[in-house]
This record gives C-alpha cells, sequence and structure tokens, in this order.
C-alpha cells in the first residue's frame, strides 16, 4: 500500500471549478439584476392602481377629482414609494418611485410614477409609468412588458 499518496484537491481542479462558478455567475447575475428591476416596478404598479381606487371614490364623494395627493389620505404631495410600496420621506435613499397627479380636471386625471435612484438608472426598458381614467395604462417602452 502506498502511504505517502496526499489527499485532497490539485491547484488544475480548482481553477476548473472557480472557471464554472465564474460562468455560471455570469449568466445568473444579470437574470437577477433584472428581477429586481422589475419587483421594484411592481411597486409602482401597486400604487397607481391605489391613487385611482382613492380617486374613484373622491369622484363619488364630491363629483371631481382631486388634484392633491394628501386629500387622497397620502401623507405627502407628491408622494415617494419604497420598494414595497409604502410611503417613505422624500430624502429616503431607499425610495425607487414619485407618484404625482397631472391633468387634473372634473373628469379626468393623470397619475404619474417616475423612477428615482437606482431604479431611474437600471428600469430603462420602462422609465416613467401612468394610469388615467379611463384605466389607460402608458410607460415609456412597451405596455405589456411594463405592466405585467
Amino acid at each position: 500500500m502506498n502511504q505517502n499518496r496526499q489527499h485532497g484537491m490539485t491547484f488544475l481542479e480548482l481553477l476548473i471549478v472557480l472557471v464554472i462558478i465564474g460562468i455560471l455567475a455570469a449568466f445568473a447575475y444579470p437574470s437577477y439584476m433584472q428581477y429586481v428591476v422589475d419587483t421594484k416596478r411592481t411597486a409602482a404598479t401597486s400604487i397607481l392602481f391605489q391613487v385611482a381606487d382613492r380617486q374613484q371614490q373622491s369622484f363619488m364623494d364630491n363629483k371631481t377629482y382631486s388634484a392633491d395627493l394628501t386629500d387622497l389620505g397620502f401623507p405627502a404631495n407628491p408622494l415617494v414609494v419604497g420598494d414595497d410600496g409604502r410611503p417613505l420621506t422624500a430624502s429616503d435613499v431607499q425610495s425607487v418611485y414619485s407618484v404625482a397627479l397631472s391633468n387634473v380636471g372634473v373628469t379626468t386625471y393623470t397619475i404619474t410614477a417616475t423612477p428615482l435612484h437606482g431604479q431611474l438608472t437600471q428600469d430603462t426598458e420602462c422609465g416613467a409609468m401612468t394610469l388615467n381614467q379611463a384605466g389607460t395604462k402608458g410607460a415609456a417602452g412597451p405596455v405589456e412588458d411594463c405592466w405585467r
């Protein structure tokens, strides 16, 4: 029996394992980053629908749409939200979208969610997303991809 035989990995085996891990990471990282961007975009669509619901309630109560988000029960105008859709302060670096009302009239409104900070630079496909009183969805990119 050969008792001088060493156990363990050679340097070449270790390099092969590192190359395999590097290749897997090169494919996985971009997919993960796109998943993060899409998840944050979901926060925007959620808050747009919440504002639209409150606008409809305001219209039923007052026979007009509100031009101010604070009148609809939100803490600020414009409203800044985090990636989970909860309101944040405007200076918070974890904020991902700023929500504002425009084109507000007796029977019209447009809600716009504009990306902030990292979301602004990473979500180049969709950019700002909009929703109006008729339920028409808008985005800088393909609406069917942005509003999934």
